[in-house]
């Protein structure tokens, strides 16, 4: 079982940056570049929605909402996922996860993804 550990989150004002980091806990082995790896959020009341995805090859989609705004990375080196969060919006305001897909393919549905972090809380104050 792999637990992926998400952190960075917090409260901000509009327009301005949050970096959100998630890498898996303990020595398991799991190395983020050989999956899709994929940020999710869910606001209060509402659905968990897909927010971007990065395949093994490097490769990055992202949703329309954050399109141009957010920028996923993954650091090879250090075993790590990150989502590079600029011009923040007051409706981005949400609890933000990690996944991990244990098989070929990269998602966008939650249901796709095997292994999930605890979540980090984003807070966008206008």
């Amino acid at each position: 079982q792999v637990q992926l550990v998400e952190s960075g989150g917090g409260s901000v004002q509009a327009g301005g940056s949050l970096r959100l980091s998630c890498s898996p806990s303990g020595d398991t082995g799991y190395t983020i570049s050989s999956h899709c790896m994929g940020w999710f959020r869910q606001a209060a009341g509402k659905q968990r929605e897909w927010v971007s995805y990065i395949t093994t090859r490097g490769t990055a989609q992202y949703a329309d909402s954050v399109k141009g705004r957010f920028t996923i990375s993954k650091d090879i080196a250090e075993n790590a996922l990150y989502l590079q969060m600029n011009s923040l919006k007051p409706e981005d305001t949400a609890m933000y996860y990690c996944a991990a897909r244990s098989r070929g393919g990269c998602p966008t549905a939650s249901e796709g993804y095997d292994y999930w972090g605890q979540g980090t809380q984003v807070t966008v104050f206008s």
